[in-house]
C-alpha cells in the first residue's frame, strides 16, 4: 500500500488483484467456465445484470475494502470505482443505466464511520460514465446485524424490508419511474442485501436494475 493521499493503493498491490476469470456469465457476470450459471437463480427476474472486479476474500481486494471501510482512506475509493467504470457490460445496459443508487447505511453506522463507502464510490463512478447519482432514492429503514456471520438465508432475513424508496413531495418514486438503475457496492456476497434495495426499487416503480461492486465472494463451487 502507498501512503500518499493521491493514490493510497500502489500499481504493485492493484496488479495483484484476483480479478474475475473469463468465461463469464453475461448476465450475472459470474465466471461460468461453460457450466450453466448457478449464481443468475439467486438473482430477482428484475435485475438485468451485475458485475464485479475482482474476488474476495483475497490479501490485496480484502486489503483494499478493509482499508476504505475500516481505516478512513476514503481515496481508494477512486481506484475501486476507476475499475469498476471499466467492466464490460451488455449494450442495452449501457444505452439505458439513467442513474447510481449506492446502497445506503443505517444512519448510525454512517455517523459512526463518517461516511458510506458505497456512496463515495458511486461519487467517483458517476465521473466515469457520466450518469446522475442519486444519494436520496433509497433508505435504509432500520439498523440490521453484520451480514459477515449469517447463513445465505439469514442475510436474506436480516435486509428483508429494510429499505423503501421514499415518499412525499421531494421522494424519488417519480423520478425512477420506468428507469434502469444501477446499484452501487463495495462487496457482493450472496447478493441479499442488493436483492432487498432492488425489490423497493423495482416495488416503486423502477423498470429494471443492475448491480456494480468491487469485489465478489465466491459461490459454492468457485474455485
Amino acid at each position: 500500500m502507498d501512503s500518499r493521499e493521491d493514490d493510497l493503493v500502489c500499481a504493485l498491490c492493484w496488479s495483484r488483484l484476483d480479478v474475475l476469470p473469463a468465461p463469464r456469465c453475461e448476465r450475472c457476470g459470474h465466471p461460468s467456465a461453460g457450466r450453466q450459471c448457478r449464481f443468475c437463480a439467486t438473482l430477482p427476474p428484475f435485475v438485468r445484470a451485475a458485475r464485479s472486479v475482482c474476488w474476495v476474500p483475497h490479501e490485496v481486494g480484502s486489503a483494499v475494502v478493509h482499508a476504505l471501510k475500516y481505516h478512513g482512506w476514503t481515496a481508494a475509493a477512486r481506484g475501486m470505482a476507476a475499475r469498476m467504470a471499466r467492466l464490460h457490460w451488455p449494450p442495452d445496459v449501457i444505452a439505458e443505466r439513467a442513474a447510481l443508487i449506492p446502497v445506503p447505511l443505517a444512519p448510525v453506522r454512517e455517523r459512526e464511520r463518517g461516511f458510506n463507502q458505497a456512496a463515495l464510490l458511486s461519487d467517483s463512478l458517476t465521473a466515469h460514465w457520466r450518469i446522475p447519482l442519486w444519494r436520496d432514492a433509497l433508505v435504509r429503514t432500520r439498523a440490521t446485524r453484520t451480514q459477515t456471520r449469517l447463513t445465505p438465508g439469514e442475510r436474506s432475513a436480516n435486509v428483508r424490508d429494510a429499505f423503501e424508496v421514499p415518499d412525499g413531495p421531494h421522494g424519488a418514486r417519480e423520478r425512477l419511474r420506468g428507469l434502469h438503475l444501477v446499484l452501487v457496492d463495495d462487496v457482493l456476497t450472496t447478493g441479499a442485501t442488493l436483492n432487498a434495495c432492488a425489490a423497493a426499487l423495482f416495488d416503486a416503480g423502477a423498470r429494471t436494475i443492475s448491480y456494480v461492486t468491487f469485489g465478489r465472494a465466491r459461490a459454492s463451487g468457485d474455485r
